[in-house]
């Protein structure tokens, strides 16, 4: 196990390139599922789920060449069912949460689908209902077997016909299970309150490159014409949003002068609005933005005087992946807001960190935490403290580079599942950021 050893307390200075999506690549990966041709996908991120992923594929009989840095091509001519019944798919597929997104190509191509209970951030309940009621409405048949350690769900539909169907709610990943399963399904699918999320949208424009018929691209309103097959393909992956909100944060938190190239800036949404919210400045620069060092910055108030809130919700919304951010970053504000974290119900349990570090921060309940800035007045005391998810452990990173002193972050590894070499980058901007085992 490796900790982060953090020297607060170092402005950075210069330029950084966000790395591809990965929430887009787990999407992207499985579909290539969904022929037998040859696809080629740029701009992979090479962080552990991803690579996680790729290796799976691998197992399952995926032909897979990495032909240049951040390049990967996959030919999915057979897969290896003996394999995917076996205790090591099984035990790969509970290490990554994206392993639920392989049975939607499986069910289209071959007629069956396996895959245990998916691991992944232990932020809450993540329930899977949405992925199955949807592939149930196009024909399938679901089962459920909990005789089997950690649970196993196959899915089986030889003949999927495409249906009307009204999703619970605007899953993501169960969106994106669903368009897979529903592409080689006889006749028309309609999705309605369908997520619309740029990972979503980039699926939909891969697969109909590949000859899948998706329109309302965009919408909450998805219309999928089945088609008989797909062929290969060629697809190039946004630039990570989280991670360019992250960097956005930490600039601010730090007083720091910082660039971020090729950001993508019309996939952002409504992130740049609410960094403004919290009275961070910024400017675009063509597809750069630039964060100029900023001695203070101040939460707005609502029109009527009240505090701020700043809540997700589904796109165009605010993604729940960056609310860790916005509340770190509000501890060293000028003013007070109200973070509401709608989706998960453990997600804001790393304030406690927060609160030994000095920070002024009211935990209401499961979902809804108070932050009153410092102003940068007093600043963080440096802490030893633990990632006990990907976002909170980048949160908690930021927190550690503004403080006072030197902070180490334990179960680091959970970092390292969504930032590649992460200290490698930020050190290169004038970090103090050093890895060590943690016996050292």
């Amino acid at each position: 196990m490796a900790i982060f050893q953090v020297e607060g307390g170092h402005r950075l200075h210069g330029a950084i390139t966000p790395q591809g999506a990965k929430n887009e690549a787990l999407q992207i990966l499985c579909a290539t599922l969904l022929t037998p041709e040859r696809v080629t996908v740029r701009n992979v991120p090479r962080i552990i789920d991803v690579l996680q992923l790729i290796e799976l594929l691998e197992h399952m009989g995926v032909e897979v060449t990495h032909p240049e840095e951040n390049t990967y091509t996959f030919c999915a001519r057979e897969l290896d069912f003996d394999y995917i019944r076996s205790d090591d798919y099984r035990k790969r597929c509970t290490r990554l949460r994206g392993s639920v997104m392989l049975i939607g190509p499986m069910l289209a191509r071959y007629g069956v689908g396996y895959v245990p209970r998916p691991g992944g951030d232990k932020i809450g309940r993540r329930r899977l209902d949405t992925h199955f009621i949807g592939f149930r409405k196009l024909g399938a048949r679901f089962d459920f077997d909990a005789a089997t350690e950690g649970g196993f769900y196959t899915v089986e539909g030889r003949d999927l016909r495409g249906t009307y169907m009204l999703l619970d709610e605007a899953s993501v990943t169960g969106t994106a299970n669903i368009i897979m399963a529903a592409v080689l399904a006889k006749g028309t699918t309609t999705i309605y309150n369908a997520a619309c999320e740029p990972y979503v949208q980039q699926l939909c424009r891969m697969l109909n490159r590949m000859g899948a018929r998706i329109s309302g691209i965009a919408s909450n309103l998805l219309t999928i014409e089945g088609v008989e097959s797909l062929g290969g393909t060629e697809h190039t992956m946004l630039p990570d949003m989280i991670e360019v909100g992250s960097f956005i944060g930490m600039a601010a938190m730090t007083q720091s002068e910082l660039t971020i190239r090729n950001v993508s800036f019309e996939n952002l949404g409504i992130i740049p609005a609410q960094f403004a919210r919290m009275g961070i400045r910024f400017e675009q620069r063509g597809d750069d933005l630039y964060i100029p060092s900023q001695e203070h910055y101040g939460i707005e108030s609502f029109i009527d005087g009240s505090i701020m809130t700043i809540a997700d919700a589904p796109w165009p919304g605010l993604t729940p992946d960056l609310l860790s951010i916005f509340l770190v970053v509000a501890t060293q504000a000028r003013g007070s807001v109200l973070i509401h974290q709608k989706m998960f119900e453990s997600r804001l349990f790393f304030v406690d960190k927060l609160i030994d570090m000095g920070a002024q921060i009211i935990l209401c309940d499961p979902h809804r935490a108070t932050v009153i800035g410092h102003d940068h007045r007093i600043r963080l005391r440096a802490t030893r403290m633990t990632s006990p998810d990907i976002r909170a452990g980048v949160a908690l990173l930021i927190a550690a580079m503004s403080a006072e002193g030197c902070s180490t972050i334990q179960n680091i590894e959970q970092i390292d599942r969504g930032y590649h070499d992460i200290e490698t980058r930020l050190n290169a901007l004038g970090a103090r950021i050093t890895r060590l085992d943690d016996c050292q």
